[in-house]
């Protein structure tokens, strides 16, 4: 008995010391690729020393000066373009809304032949591959492609927010649906419905309180998107922002950016609500 429960032991060492040399080798690999990918992004600490007061000089200088004396005059002055600062901000929320929804819209479409369990597999890497080239483009030269070939405006922002939207919604959607019950799929398919009317209602309802929530995530991130679109001429308030920028217009940059910030929490605070009712009444009809 001794004599075994030594080889176990003995056994059990050896496994503990493999599993030790493994993870040293393991962290060994990420310390190089670490000190790799910091040596290839001209990583330096005393650039990052010396860089830290430049940036903090730069956020004081876009602080207004606001006194108690003159401060109605001094907030007058810092929000002087404050009707086409959101007129500009609105028509940002618009292309970014349009685009959600479009997007939105053709991510769900696609979501449904995307999806591992419902769909056969050559279906499946088709949609994948035309959702990951979609979301792999960034936002801005989805942009300037759209701005080179319908002009100058709005137009071409949306449909850079749409077709990146359809991208990265249409992998979350399908991931969604490969977590559905297929029992009621399979009793569609039993009674003689067919594909289409299996997904619309058999995976939909299920996957519906999801949909949304990501729906509406992603329109936050679009708004976002959204604000910058206008430094390449798709609209919104970007453009007044790049000028800022360009111009040194210190307050300018603030005050858009305390605009924007103001409009990003008002929509994240109405999205939180509505995704609680709707996940809230779906708790309700499930219990």
């Amino acid at each position: 008995m001794s004599a075994s429960l030594a080889a176990a032991e003995q056994a059990w060492q050896r496994q503990t010391s493999r599993r030790r040399l493994a993870r040293g080798l393991w962290l060994a690999v990420f310390l190089l690729l670490v000190a790799v990918a910091a040596q290839l992004g001209e990583v330096s600490l005393a650039r990052l020393a010396a860089g830290i007061p430049m940036a903090l000089d730069y956020i004081w200088r876009t602080i207004p000066v606001l006194r108690a004396e003159t401060l109605w005059a001094d907030l007058a002055e810092w929000m002087w373009g404050l009707d086409l600062w959101v007129g500009l901000l609105l028509d940002t929320v618009l292309i970014a809304y349009t685009g959600t929804v479009l997007g939105a819209g053709a991510a769900l479409l696609l979501s449904f032949p995307a999806a591992t369990t419902l769909a056969p597999a050559w279906s499946v890497s088709v949609t994948r591959r035309l959702l990951e080239l979609a979301r792999t483009v960034p936002v801005l030269v989805f942009a300037l492609i759209f701005v080179y070939a319908f002009g100058l405006g709005p137009f071409a922002g949306v449909l850079a927010i749409a077709l990146h939207t359809m991208g990265a919604l249409g992998k979350q959607f399908a991931e969604l649906h490969e977590n559905a019950d297929l029992g009621p799929v399979d009793a569609l398919r039993a009674t003689g419905s067919g594909w289409g009317q299996a997904m619309r209602y058999g995976v939909l309802p299920q996957s519906l309180p999801g949909l949304l929530s990501l729906g509406l995530l992603r329109f936050e991130i679009n708004v976002r998107e959204a604000s910058v679109l206008g430094i390449v001429g798709a609209g919104g308030i970007g453009e007044e922002l790049y000028l800022s920028v360009r111009q040194f217009s210190y307050p300018d940059i603030s005050a858009i950016l305390l605009l924007i910030l103001l409009a990003v929490t008002l929509i994240d605070l109405g999205c939180e609500r509505l995704r609680h009712r709707v996940i809230g009444a779906e708790a309700l009809r499930a219990a």
